[in-house]
């Protein structure tokens, strides 16, 4: 299944446009989702099942999941006209693949357990991606407009998005071969980062920010609701650490000095035994890292890339630096691009513990949310590895803070 380019409007990758979507820009961002996925996918094709990656769900499991999630909330949810006010284990109609449920469901099987098995061919798998999205699709076309009508639609897209992102990190986790990353990249699916001269940091005074997003479109819960902060005068990074900023930590012994990481870094660093940065092989003399399915010799001017919360900290430490704040982070980014702050190209590790906003929820109330989990860390930002749709400055997202399989860098502010 394929949808021509020539279906798709501009708006279907702007985040802001995309809150805002009607019936028909949701429609077209669908299929361009589904197209994402199909293009990860690929590069997975004719791998042998019965594998086992710790830490990572199958490509195909993935995939199916998508289709699946869809079919859960759009299709077989009797109650999905009503939107956020929708029960949310409410009755369910049959799915269209009667394995489908005892399969992609994630309650239903751990990450070993979906390596082991794949009971859907790949035709299978393709022939129920293609007739769930045709099935959402016909509901979108005769779905009431406005918020309630539109909701689950657009949790549907915010889902597969973000499985994209997922089977991104995979293809470089798996280190799949260079044939076929060459083919994300020939799809427009795998980037290259640019390399960028090293910037002074830019001085922000202090104001009051609207953190958070207003009531009103497709808004994901982690960002509810904007509220007013007060941020005072601040310094921080025009750009991401670059590897030639990190390289002087390394080379100046920062792995090995206890004094740089906090109790639980330390701890993180003892139990893997690295001494570099997720897929970097060699430091000294240049940076050389598994990229695309082979060794690379990376540009110092490029940002630094895979790294965990831990090593973020560590680093500032060693600079006598600190990471930004959420309130900061959002302030640069809503305001100083004309400056030269430069966003949406990687995520970002911020200080701070994740959380909901005043107002907002304390717990998962739909299928998109996150559980708080104590101990982890707030990203921001968006990487281009990732839908542009992702790519929105009030976007936030929690994760554990040795997460460094993710497409994540971190800046710095003055102490």
């Amino acid at each position: 299944m394929s949808m021509g380019s020539g279906l798709i409007d501009a708006a279907v990758h702007d985040a802001q446009a995309m809150r805002q979507a009607d019936a028909g820009l949701l429609s077209l961002a669908l299929m361009d989702a589904r197209n994402r996925t199909l293009g990860w996918l690929a590069a997975f094709e004719g791998l042998p099942t019965g594998l086992s990656f710790q830490g990572f769900d199958p490509p195909w499991w993935l995939a199916g999941q998508a289709a699946w999630f869809q079919e859960f909330w759009v299709a077989r949810h009797v109650q999905r006209g009503r939107g956020e006010a929708a029960d949310p284990v409410g009755l369910r109609l049959a799915s269209v693949e009667p394995r489908a449920d005892a399969w992609f469901s994630p309650g239903t099987s751990n990450r070993a357990q979906r390596w082991q098995q794949m009971p859907l061919s790949l035709e299978e798998l393709q022939s129920y991606l293609a007739a769930t999205l045709e099935t959402t699709l016909d509901l979108l076309d005769k779905a009431e407009s406005g918020d309630q009508g539109l909701h689950v639609f657009r949790l549907a897209l915010l889902h597969e998005d973000r499985l994209g992102e997922t089977l991104a990190t995979l293809v470089q986790a798996m280190s799949i071969s260079p044939e076929r990353c060459m083919n994300l990249v020939e799809r427009g699916l795998w980037p290259s980062l640019p390399s960028r001269s090293r910037r002074d940091p830019l001085c922000l005074p202090g104001q009051t920010l609207m953190l958070g997003s207003p009531r009103g479109g497709g808004v994901p819960d982690a960002e509810k609701w904007a509220h007013a902060v007060q941020v005072p005068e601040f310094e921080i990074d025009a750009q991401t650490v670059s590897w030639a900023q990190f390289v002087e930590f390394v080379d100046d012994g920062g792995y090995d000095d206890r004094r740089w990481w906090t109790e639980a870094g330390w701890a993180a660093l003892a139990a893997g035994a690295r001494r570099a940065p997720r897929y970097v092989e060699q430091m000294a003399g240049g940076v050389l890292a598994r990229r695309q399915g082979r060794l690379q010799r990376l540009p110092l001017a490029q940002a630094l890339l895979h790294v965990s919360a831990h090593e973020a900290a560590a680093w500032c430490s060693w600079a006598g630096r600190r990471l930004p704040s959420e309130a900061e982070w959002t302030l640069a980014a809503t305001s100083a691009s004309a400056r030269g702050f430069a966003w949406g190209e990687l995520l970002e590790w911020v200080a701070g513990q994740p959380g909901p906003y005043p107002g907002g929820q304390s717990g998962p109330t739909a299928p998109n949310a996150q559980d708080v989990v104590p101990g982890w860390r707030i990203l921001r930002g968006a990487s281009v590895w990732g839908s542009p749709r992702l790519r929105h400055p009030q976007a936030r997202r929690f994760a554990a803070p040795e997460r460094d399989e993710l497409f994540v860098g971190f800046r710095s502010c003055a102490v």
